[in-house]
Formats: structure tokens, C-alpha cells, sequence
């Protein structure tokens, strides 16, 4: 219909511009534009040569005018030469004011396509395919927009814009001075000005440019998560309410504990943040996560392997029940510090107990299992639920209502210390949980084990306060449990 109209109605060109804008699209489809109207190649017209990357330069250094044939210019202007004349270029810079003049080679140096457009709206290497498909993405919406080098045309660009479900796609050519343009009597110096020009005046295009296109970054791996080929289980070593934990190694030759998570009792919708916040936990007192393995099948924890098992199964073997007050102290003072910093961290264990404490080959405890507590279902981590939520170590109004604070892990810390200074025995023997809590919230405490310093008892009566905000927090624990261990420390030796 255009064409037509243009043919035999020439007197009417005026109108018939504003209704087809003259040289614009290099094609929108449906619309079928007569090939006469886009912008000729540069090459074809008479007033020069096409614009290749040889004939674009970046200033490297400031360089001001001696005289008026010279150029003023700062570092990182962008310059079209239009010829070379000794130790000079005469060129038309296409940043800033568009003047021209003579510029020392010295100061500049040859720019490629990629170098001259760092814009978030230049893409150099994509094509008119690759374009449409990005631009019809989700990430992007209508009026999202692409500069390209141009596939036809060397040296020109094309400016892609999505225009709601469909992408047009416009021709920006080059002047044989190097202004660009999409339309003949409309010049511009640079791709920069051209966009604003059009931004402003979108109805020309008859689309609006909103902003730059969204590129599609691939995922990054996730640097932790590793393919559970690469882990072979050998032993198993325990179970509780996550899962199984099993002896294994990683890639054949790295021994590694692996925590197999039970599936049917977790909520696996939190288990990923579980895992986030359990990567950037790092301290000597907390067991280390290796890796993660948790697309497809059960979830492992990778984390190190700590030898001599668990802190309540050792105290209650052959080799713990012989270790001195000193060792208990300082078996109290490591889970202290590990304990504080979660404290600092505002990180809630909710399961601390001696069996959560694994003991190294030189002794080192490091807390485990710090926050899983939270991923168990309520039907499976409740007081309703009998042997699964462990109530002899858990505080009172954790127990009743499940309020668990940085209040309760103190009050569990206590039952700790008694498990530590009993040598592995179990609080509240011969009770059931629901005499426990009966009990507690009548205000019985546990008795002063026989190993256990009166200071030390004293602080374990603290844990047990009645009102949480009267228990100490782990930062004052550590301090007063260390002066306790350098003092028995200093009458041994």
C-alpha cells in the first residue's frame, strides 16, 4: 500500500512520512517494506568510502589546541578519522561536541567495534536471531532495545527493539563522515546521541525506547555443590532425626563425614537457605561444610570428619572417662567459644547437646548440626511427637511453646555441661520427657555432678533461670568458664 501511495500521490509526500517514516525499518514483520525505502549501504552513495573499524580511534591522553586547526580533546573520547596527515589525523570526534580538527597520533590509538561501545545497549556479538529470542524473553519487556553490528552491511548497526509481542528491527547507517543515522536528514555523532534523540522522539519509529536490553547471563555454579559421584560412602556412623551420617570419601582419597538428610521428615523448601547460611558460618569451633550435593536423590552434607565421634559417646568410652576436670573444662570452654560466635552470628542451634559436639584426634570439639532443628516438620519436631523433640535438653518455653531464642541454646548449654562433667550420662536418668518438663517448671534442677567445680555448677544454674533474659549470654559462659580452666590448668602444673 505504501509503495502506491508514494507513486502516484507524490505531491502528498509530506503526509505520507508522517504516517511511514522514510528509511527506517530494516523489517517488522508482518509489514513488507518496499527495499527502495531502507537506507542505502554507505558504499553506494557518492560522497564516500563505508566507515570500517580502521577509521575509529580512543584518545589516550588530554591533549589541548595550539592553534585553530587542532582538536582539543580528553582521554577517552572517541574519534572518527577522516584522514591521516603525517604525525596527525584530521578527525571528527563523536563524544561530546561534534567538532573536528587535528589530533597527534601519539595520543591515540586504533579502536575496535568492541572497545568504541561499552554500553549496556551495544551487543557485539549476537545476531538478528539471537536478538529476537532475547528480547521476547521474560527478563525483557516492551520498549527493551539492542544495538548490533549489522549482518548486511558492514560497518552500519542495527538498533532491535521489542514492540510488544513482536521485535523490529531498524538499520542505522554511516555517513561517509561518520555520523549515523536512520533517517537521511537526521544525523547524529554517535550512537549515544542518536538513542536520545530517538528516546524522546519515539513516534518517529513508531516505538518507544524504555530501556536496555536484559542479557541472559548463564547460572553460575555454585562452587559448593558438587555430583554425588564424586563421594563414596564406607561406614556408617550414626542416625538421628536429619538422617543417616556415614564415614566416606571424597574423590577417592579426602576422608569426609557425610550427613545423609532425611527427605520425608524435612521441609525441603527451606533446606536451600538452610544450606546459604550454613556456608558462610567459619570458625575452629564449628564443624566444616566441604560441599553440598542436593539436586536429584537425598541431600548430602559434606562436612570434616572428626575421629573420635561424638562428644557424649566419648565421655562415656574407656578413653573419655579417664580424662582430668581439666580436659572437662576445656571441652566446656570450646563449645562456649563455638557457641558464641553463632551467638555474634544470630544463628539459633535449637539441638544443642553432647551427642551435636564432635571431638577431633587432638581433642578439638566443634559444634555440629547448628540450625537443622528448624527444617524438621512440626508433626515430627514437637512435644505432641513423644521421643522425637529432645525435651531434657530443651528450654522450657521451647518445649511448651516453641520459642526457641539464643536464650534457649543457653539453657541447653547447661545440660550440656552436665553431660560433660558426668562423663557422657544422661540429664533427668529413670524420668520420662513429660516428668522432665512437669518438673522443671515446678523449678527442680539438676543435681551438682560429683566432678563438676562449684563455680562451674553455679554458671549451670545461671543456664536454668526460670526467665530467659535472666540466663548469661554465651560471651560471658566463655569468659568465666576459661578463668575457671586456667586456674585448675595452673594447680595441676
Amino acid at each position: 500500500m505504501e509503495p502506491f501511495f508514494r507513486k502516484r500521490l507524490t505531491f502528498l509526500s509530506f503526509l505520507w512520512d508522517k504516517i511511514w517514516p522514510a528509511g527506517l525499518l530494516e523489517d517488522c514483520e508482518p509489514q513488507v517494506l518496499d527495499p527502495e525505502l531502507e537506507p542505502k549501504p554507505p558504499g553506494t552513495e557518492p560522497r564516500g568510502p563505508t566507515v570500517s573499524s580502521e577509521q575509529l580511534f580512543m584518545v589516550l591522553c588530554d591533549f589541548t589546541a595550539r592553534c585553530a586547526e587542532e582538536l582539543s580533546v580528553s582521554r577517552g573520547d572517541r574519534l572518527f578519522a577522516l584522514k591521516e596527515e603525517g604525525a596527525y589525523i584530521f578527525a571528527r570526534r563523536l563524544s561530546g561536541q561534534p567538532t573536528t580538527g587535528l589530533v597527534p597520533l601519539i595520543c591515540v590509538t586504533k579502536a575496535t567495534l568492541d572497545m568504541f561501545l561499552d554500553e549496556p545497549w551495544y551487543f557485539s556479538r549476537i545476531n538478528r536471531t539471537e536478538a529476537q529470542q532475547l528480547l521476547l524473553s521474560p527478563a525483557n519487556a516492551p520498549g527493551a532495545f539492542l544495538v548490533r553490528p549489522s549482518e548486511s552491511s558492514r560497518g552500519d548497526y542495527s538498533l532491535s527493539v521489542r514492540a510488544q509481542d513482536k521485535v523490529c528491527h531498524y538499520r542505522i547507517a554511516t555517513a561517509a563522515e561518520g555520523s549515523l543515522y536512520l533517517q537521511k536528514d537526521r544525523l547524529f555523532p554517535s550512537l549515544e546521541a542518536l538513542l536520545t534523540y530517538y528516546k524522546a522522539n519515539w513516534k518517529l519509529i513508531q516505538t518507544p525506547l524504555l530501556q536496555p536490553c536484559v542479557p541472559q547471563r548463564p547460572p553460575e555454579q555454585d562452587q559448593w555443590e558438587r555430583p554425588r559421584s564424586e563421594f563414596t560412602l564406607r561406614r556408617k556412623l550414626g542416625e538421628g532425626c536429619f538422617g543417616e551420617v556415614w564415614e566416606g570419601l571424597w574423590l577417592g582419597s579426602m576422608p569426609v563425614a557425610i550427613k545423609i538428610i532425611k527427605s520425608a521428615d524435612m521441609k525441603l523448601t527451606d533446606l536451600a537457605k538452610e544450606i546459604q547460611t550454613l556456608k558462610s558460618l567459619r570458625h575452629e569451633r564449628l564443624i566444616r561444610l566441604h560441599a553440598v550435593c542436593s539436586s536429584g536423590g537425598p541431600a548430602y552434607l559434606v562436612t570434616e570428619l572428626m575421629r573420635k565421634g561424638n562428644l557424649q559417646a566419648y565421655l562415656g568410652g574407656p578413653e573419655g572417662k579417664a580424662l582430668s576436670v581439666a580436659h572437662l573444662l576445656n571441652f566446656a570452654c570450646q563449645v562456649a567459644e563455638g557457641m558464641g560466635y553463632l551467638e555474634q552470628q544470630c544463628i539459633v542451634h535449637r539441638d544443642l547437646a553432647a551427642r551435636n559436639v564432635l571431638v577431633g584426634e587432638d581433642l578439638a570439639c566443634k559444634v555440629a548440626d547448628f540450625g537443622l532443628a528448624r527444617l524438621l516438620k512440626d508433626d515430627i519436631y514437637s512435644p505432641s511427637s513423644g521421643t522425637k523433640i529432645p525435651v531434657k535438653w530443651t528450654a522450657p518455653e521451647a518445649a511448651s511453646y516453641r520459642i526457641y531464642s539464643l536464650k534457649s541454646d543457653v539453657w541447653s548449654f547447661g545440660v550440656l555441661l552436665f553431660e560433660v562433667f558426668t562423663y557422657g550420662q544422661c540429664p533427668y536418668e529413670g524420668m520420662t520427657n513429660h516428668e522432665t518438663l512437669r518438673q522443671v517448671s515446678r523449678g527442680y534442677r539438676l543435681p551438682r555432678p560429683a566432678a563438676c567445680p562449684a563455680e562451674v555448677y553455679e554458671l549451670m544454674l545461671d543456664c536454668w533461670k526460670g526467665s530467659p533474659e535472666e540466663r548469661p549470654p554465651f560471651t560471658v559462659l566463655q569468659e568465666k568458664l576459661g578463668a575457671g580452666y586456667r586456674r585448675v590448668h595452673l594447680a595441676l602444673t
